[in-house]
């Protein structure tokens, strides 16, 4: 069924008090509430709901404003629904018309919605934020023809993989899902398993790295014995084989691979999807996550430097090859066609459309650079805080969502943060500018002899 949209209906109550009564209506939340289009949100949203029986999802209002304000404010799920609770100004912004003191959701109605949506569908909560911006004054579309674009790493929420510690946890996995389904085995090994993963640590801190191997290879073998007991109790069963076929699989990758060598490797068995990604930072060699593209325009707009595309690049692609991809889904998304498009030096070869590879500059070129282009290249750093900004205030430093699709969806809902945040900024300026020129003029007015001056000058 197609979710019951929410309406303002304009009734009264005896005994409660509208929010739009008790709130300010200057609030920048208010403002912002008032400023985008729902419907526009309800119609991209709801082509992903079909006419079936049953239970009738949330209002796309009150799932898409919870989306909004958790990424805006940095807030987990739980945090949120506590906020939710206690801020009229957030139950305002997600479509009630009453104060709530019980939660018209479930914590976990944001997961499923965020998964039955998908990227694809939350990319309108971005294309909101731009089409706001322009509305409010805070951006022109002229702004997003011309564009940075860089690529990061969101990272996954999972501890620095270490062989020993993979071997380990494998052998973990396994054991405790043969106890639940009643496999018994010839050996767990949980108590040796722990030794000689302490072993290793210890031995590894003190740069002994033959007694460290020798542990190490103590836990493989411990690995390589599980898994071929626990082939041996299941072979004859049908439903057992299903059940490990994806645990077995893991385990045997993990006491497969090994440190050097080249290909996908296992980094986390709750997140197999993860990348180790090199990007030459001195404090941090490698990260263990997602490529991102993120693209920010060349200028500063007035209500700051907005995000104009944000994607997700599985399987750690060079960056010149990602614009084949990018510079279409940007000009799709924003509804402009680009005129210049900056990168820095990794973008080197790359494979832009045959129509925009002149239109494409990279840092340090000299070919082709104009004293304009010139000015404009050294704008290229412009992208780093906002990257920085996504990382440390939306929640893309640490991605808690699962699988591809949670890396994809949290990107960009962190880039709707990031926006979102901008706009509330750009509202609350406006407002001050308000209540600044409203004084100035109450003060000027309260001077003596002014009034019968002004109206002299008047007359």
């Amino acid at each position: 069924m197609r979710p019951n949209e929410r309406r303002d209906s304009g009734q009264q109550d005896l005994l409660r008090s509208r929010l739009d009564q008790i709130v300010d209506p200057r609030h920048p939340l208010v403002q912002l509430a008032g400023r985008v289009d729902w419907q526009f949100l309800e119609q991209r949203f709801g082509e992903s709901d079909a006419d079936r029986a049953g239970r009738p999802p949330l209002p796309t209002r009150l799932m898409a404003g919870l989306a909004i304000l958790k990424h805006t404010h940095d807030l987990s799920d739980e945090v949120l629904c506590e906020r939710w609770l206690e801020n009229p100004y957030y139950q305002l912004f997600c479509g009630e018309e009453f104060f709530c003191h019980r939660l018209p959701f479930d914590r976990s109605s944001l997961t499923r919605w965020r998964q039955r949506m998908g990227e694809e569908k939350l990319t309108a909560l971005l294309q909101e934020s731009l089409s706001v911006a322009t509305r409010a004054g805070a951006a022109k579309p002229a702004d997003f023809t011309r564009v940075i674009v860089d690529t990061t790493v969101q990272p996954k929420a999972i501890a620095f993989p270490t062989d020993a510690r993979l071997l380990h946890r494998a052998r973990e996995r396994l054991v405790r899902l043969a106890q639940t389904h009643g496999v018994r085995l010839r050996q767990s090994y949980r108590r040796v398993g722990k030794r000689a993963l302490i072993r290793h640590q210890r031995y590894a801190h003190a740069k002994q790295f033959k007694r460290a191997n020798r542990a190490l290879r103590t836990l493989r073998t411990q690995l390589g014995r599980v898994i071929r007991d626990i082939g041996r109790k299941i072979a004859e069963d049908a439903r057992l084989r299903a059940i490990f076929a994806w645990p077995l699989s893991l385990a045997r990758r993990v006491r497969e691979q090994r440190q050097r060598q080249r290909g996908p490797k296992i980094y986390s068995l709750h997140a197999p999807e993860v990348e180790c990604i090199g990007k030459g930072k001195p404090h941090k060699p490698y990260e263990f996550g997602v490529k991102v593209s993120l693209a920010t325009p060349l200028h500063r707009c007035k209500g700051g430097q907005f995000i104009a595309h944000v994607a997700a690049l599985p399987g750690n692609p060079y960056d010149g090859h990602t614009l084949a991809a990018v510079v279409p889904a940007i000009e799709q998304q924003i509804g402009v066609s680009l005129t210049r498009l900056i990168a820095d030096r990794g973008y080197r070869g790359h494979n832009a459309p045959p129509g925009r590879r002149r239109s494409v500059f990279i840092s340090g070129q000299k070919r082709g650079v104009t004293a304009v282009i010139r000015r404009q290249l050294r704008r290229r750093a412009a992208v780093e805080p906002v990257i920085g900004h996504v990382k440390a205030e939306h929640r893309m430093g640490r991605n808690y969502l699962l699988g591809r699709r949670g890396d994809a969806a949290n990107a960009v809902l962190a880039a709707v943060g990031y926006n979102f945040r901008r706009l509330i900024a750009w509202l609350l300026a406006a407002l001050l500018c308000l209540l600044r020129i409203a004084s100035l003029a109450q003060t000027t007015s309260a001077k003596p002899g002014y009034s019968s001056a002004l109206s002299q000058q008047t007359a």
